[in-house]
């Protein structure tokens, strides 16, 4: 049977992921526009710097801070930042198109997700962000939660 296009795009962030350095947990994320890939994206230390696994752990987790708080101790880029990054990098816009993320996205990521001008995210999996939700309903970005 032939996968649907929410399907196909959210099976290739699942593979996105696996490049994933983050000791807590891997997300990858695939930014499309007219059903062709532009970017694509995955959590972990920017380039060139080393990642928590070359460093000995994650610093959050060895200070105990709970999922979804204290973004600014952690040393990775989010999936969803550096999709975006790379395709400033590449001068593809962004505008209009389809973000497809492993896990819903954090309250930063989602700032950065309406900026960038995507309308609409396709996303597995519950992130502890009331605020999210929040402002993503607020700038009425169409949300599709796809099963695990």
């Amino acid at each position: 049977m032939r996968a649907s296009w929410d399907e196909y795009f959210m099976q290739i962030a699942e593979i996105v992921k696996t490049r994933s350095t983050c000791l807590r947990r891997q997300v990858g994320a695939v930014i499309v526009k007219d059903n062709r890939i532009i970017t694509t994206g995955y959590n972990g230390a920017p380039s060139g710097l080393k990642h928590c696994t070359e460093l000995g752990g994650c610093e959050r987790e060895r200070l105990g801070v709970p999922s979804g708080q204290r973004h600014e101790l952690c040393r990775a880029l989010h999936a969803e930042q550096n999709a975006i990054i790379q395709a400033a990098k590449l001068g593809i816009s962004t505008d209009g198109g389809t973000i497809y993320i492993t896990l819903q996205p954090c309250v930063i990521c989602s700032k950065m997700l309406i900026n960038a001008g995507i309308k609409r995210i396709v996303h597995k999996g519950e992130y502890p962000d009331e605020l999210s939700q929040k402002i993503l309903a607020e700038a009425e970005i169409e949300i599709t939660v796809m099963p695990d």
